[in-house]
């Protein structure tokens, strides 16, 4: 049987408690949502929906096209100055999503003959760049300067090393102004993905690498989603704009993939402009966060302390961590459940979200949730 291989496996992710199912959700919930990454409020925002709906109507249901073809409108561009702007970088280029985002700039970035050094606790897409790109990747420890410079100093060639900013697991930082100092030393370039950074951290939310010091430098370059902080979809590569050309020219998931939908561009637009208006919503998640954080542990709940606006808190296994947030919904609250093969040390766990718009009794109600279904 062709696939008869099938079984066998589903067997061993039931008996491991890691089966995956599909759960729609309702276009209007009761469930406090702790469990999207919708960190700022917005994907709701009346501005922001109507930015998208605006979009539609003007440009239509997609993109029609690759964005060399028909897929580039005036929205597109109109985003991607304004995103590289924002976050001070030269130019932008917007893709489909934050994953092809991710293919790109590391693909694109790290040719034949090149060292590609990677954090141990990256993101799934920039593994997959990883094992995509024609480079020859070396893994280092989880945060781990020293490690890079060590692979760094292996090799004689082009480089660049690649880093989540904030990493999605336990929502810790990547030391991103220590990587770029040992980047530097052996003239490589320095990859982030900042998908968790952006929106949060920074002035105004600007991100973690305008936080360090490292906005528009000719040697850095970022990657950014539009589906946390702003609320929508799509992904976009900032950078150096030789950088952004050669993207353009050479990125596969750039060139061969049809344009982000002109709604989802509006979005993100609309839900831009009004981050720079209200910057005061990067500071309340980061609050919220540490609020969750320090009335979880008073409880007596191992969290890791958060960076940004993810907040991890450790279960004792796969089943657990399953019933936990089953439980936790029972009570109206959701949460994520993050277990292997998605964590890489193999410690699951759940995994909330402190969304800037979460009132005092919203926290206080979901860390009495958390704490009685432990």
């Amino acid at each position: 049987m062709a696939f008869g291989w099938i079984d066998e496996q589903a067997e061993a992710r039931r008996r491991a408690g890691l089966v995956r199912t599909l759960r729609p959700r309702p276009a209007h919930s009761p469930l406090l949502d702790l469990a999207s990454n919708d960190y700022l409020g917005l994907a709701r925002h009346p501005e922001v929906t109507e930015g998208a709906a605006e979009a539609a109507r003007r440009w239509g249901g997609g993109a029609t096209g690759s964005r060399l073809v028909t897929g580039t409108t005036e929205l597109h561009t109109e985003l991607e100055r304004e995103l590289a702007d924002f976050c001070g970088f030269e130019s932008a280029l917007v893709l489909s999503s934050g994953y092809a985002a991710n293919l790109a700039a590391v693909t694109a970035l790290a040719p034949h003959g090149s060292l590609i050094v990677s954090d141990a606790g990256n993101h799934a897409s920039l593994i997959d760049g990883c094992r995509l790109a024609r480079g020859t990747t070396q893994v280092v420890g989880h945060a781990d300067p020293e490690g890079v410079r060590k692979a760094l100093g292996t090799h004689e060639g082009p480089a660049v090393t690649v880093s989540d900013t904030v990493f999605s697991v336990d929502g810790d930082a990547a030391p991103l102004a220590e990587l770029a100092v040992a980047c530097r030393e052996y003239g490589a370039g320095l990859i982030v993905d900042d998908a968790h950074g952006l929106g949060v951290l920074g002035d105004g939310g600007r991100g973690a690498p305008h936080a360090a010091g490292l906005a528009g430098d000719p040697d850095v370059v970022v990657t950014v989603t539009l589906s946390k902080s702003l609320g929508s979809q799509g992904g976009a590569v900032l950078g150096p704009a030789v950088v952004i050309d050669h993207l353009v020219n050479a990125a596969r998931t750039f060139i061969f993939d049809t344009g982000l939908a002109p709604a989802a561009a509006g979005a993100a637009l609309s839900a831009l402009r009004l981050l720079r208006r209200e910057p005061g919503r990067a500071a309340r998640a980061r609050e919220v966060a540490a609020a969750l954080h320090a009335r979880l542990t008073a409880e007596g709940l191992s969290a890791v302390r958060p960076d940004a606006a993810v907040v991890s808190v450790r279960a004792p296994s796969p089943e657990r961590a399953v019933r936990w947030a089953a439980d936790c919904r029972e009570a109206g609250l959701a949460v994520g459940c993050f277990r292997p093969p998605s964590v890489p040390d193999g410690v699951s766990r759940l995994r909330l979200t402190a969304r800037a718009d979460l009132t005092e009794e919203q926290i206080e109600h979901a860390v009495d949730v958390i704490s009685r279904n432990r």
